[in-house]
């Protein structure tokens, strides 16, 4: 059975390189207080982090390209791109340790001392750039993306949450990095934050992986969450709806992808970090971007794909997939393997449910009469991505339910997708049958009538696993600050 993560090593090339594993995409309606005219998007990579990893910790690779994407217009091509690119400063620090002549030698350390907004005492500093691109990701028009208090066009990266010692209050710290940028064309200044934060995606992964080692109509269950001890590291984004819509449709549909240079020579004798100007690195890289990382849904090349085009998804567009990957949405194998481990019959094939959960978008009917959910007004090419109504209004951090559309939520997923929502849940559910109507009376919501009802309350297909409000955010980035490393004697 394929792996049921939202997005860690899908697949055979990206499980190789971690820096550039999109994990996660979250898209949906701010809701913190006031921010209700904003979009929210978030594309994480580099999974299963350890807070204790150093002495590196877990830099973003400085030879790629990091993206998010946003069709407006139902093509199921990029209107407009974000663009991120970083630079990795090495500062060479070091101490004095009675070498001749009275040199300092390099320290082998992240940082010397105590971590503040200065970075004086850390050893490497990262950076980045965030550019929007118009029109095609490669040759559309591009224009950079400032910070709107100061004008630079260089943001600053915290570092990662070491411990204790080293970043005795990392909110606060981390909080200094969220910047308000000017967009080009946007009248509205939005926000941008990256960074390491605490994995937000819940999963009972080692079971799952054992042939659904569970019982998948028991309780859910906070507990079940084995990854809930990592980081991970996030890319987010605050834009205003009116800059990412177009005309009157509300709908938008977004995926996050990382590419790397075509080629990569190794070097055999290094004389200087990755990426820096000190010295030629270990590797040199050239040619043109190539695309390695893909995720807007989530769960699709995990439990949709066949293992031998998972690398294939990863580099593809959306607007190929119906050639490419069709039969995997209207022909899916996981209730058929479900059926053989559970003797659950699978429902009828051809899954045309699915095609409109993941590929095209959903047409409900709301009081007798059609309504484009989350489908946009005018669909000329299907493809898959995360889509998001934004004339839904956002649900209150207090109120949402972590089963979404399951639970009548419709702010959440499918309609985009926020940090709480239960996707392994919801899609186990749906992919069993609970989109509409269906022989197995799962869980699900009749939006037929004057009030979305929740039919059929407590018949989830679930991995145990359960999300718990308290471990998010309210307020933007939405995703907590991340664990520390260690926590000093002081603090204990």
């Amino acid at each position: 059975m394929t792996a049921i993560a939202s997005s860690h090593r899908e697949a055979p090339l990206i499980g190789g390189s971690p820096r550039v594993d999109g994990t996660d995409f979250y898209m949906f309606r701010s809701y913190e207080p006031g921010r209700d005219g904003f979009v929210t998007l978030i594309a994480n990579y580099l999974p299963l982090q350890d807070s204790y990893g150093g002495p590196n910790y877990f830099k973003l690779d400085a030879n790629a390209l990091y993206e998010i994407h946003v069709d407006n217009n139902g093509d199921a091509a990029e209107d407009l791109t974000f663009q991120f690119r970083f630079t990795n400063t090495y500062k060479n620090l070091g101490v004095p340790t009675g070498a001749p002549g009275g040199a300092n030698v390099g320290v082998p350390l992240n940082n010397i001392g105590p971590v503040d907004a200065e970075a004086a005492n850390v050893n490497v500093v990262e950076s980045y750039t965030l550019s929007l691109v118009r029109g095609n990701r490669r040759t559309g028009t591009s224009a950079p993306i400032v910070d709107a208090s100061s004008g630079s066009a260089t943001f600053g990266k915290p570092v990662d949450n070491i411990g204790t010692k080293s970043i005795p209050d990392y909110a606060a710290y981390a909080n200094g990095f969220i910047r308000p940028i000017t967009i080009p064309g946007c009248n509205t200044p939005g926000r941008v934050f990256v960074g390491q934060r605490r994995e937000g995606f819940v999963v009972n992964l080692g079971q799952v992986f054992d042939l659904v080692n569970l019982n998948p109509l028991g309780a859910r269950n906070s507990a079940s969450n084995v990854i809930d001890d990592k980081n991970i590291t996030s890319l987010a984004l605050e834009v205003p709806t009116s800059c990412l819509t177009a005309g009157d449709d509300p709908v938008i549909g977004a995926w996050t992808t990382a590419s790397l240079r075509q080629s990569r020579i190794l070097n055999p004798s290094p004389t200087g970090p990755v990426a820096s100007s000190a010295g030629k690195g270990p590797t040199v890289e050239g040619g043109a971007y190539t695309q390695v990382s893909r995720l807007g849904s989530p769960l699709v090349n995990e439990v949709v794909i066949g293992l031998q085009d998972k690398d294939k998804f990863n580099a593809s567009e959306p607007k190929n997939d119906v050639a490419n990957f069709g039969t995997y949405v209207l022909y899916p194998t996981l209730p058929v393997l479900v059926n053989v481990l559970f003797q659950v019959p699978p429902p009828a094939t051809p899954r045309n449910d699915l095609l409109a959960a993941f590929v095209t978008g959903i047409t409900a009917t709301v009081n007798g009469s059609p309504f484009k959910f989350t489908a946009p007004a005018n669909l000329t090419v299907p493809g898959e991505m995360l889509r998001l109504n934004t004339a839904v209004a956002p649900t209150p951090a207090a109120s949402q339910k972590d089963l979404g559309f399951l639970a009548c939520d419709l702010a959440g997923f499918p309609n985009g997708r926020r940090p709480v929502d239960d996707v392994v849940d919801i899609a186990l559910t749906a992919v069993e049958g609970a989109i509409a109507e269906n022989a197995l009376n799962l869980q699900t919501c009749d939006v037929s009538g004057a009030t979305p009802t929740v039919k059929n309350a407590g018949a989830v297909v679930n991995d145990g696993a359960l999300p718990d409000a308290a471990d998010y955010l309210t307020v933007f980035p939405y995703l907590a600050s991340p664990l520390p490393g260690s926590v000093s004697t002081a603090a204990r």
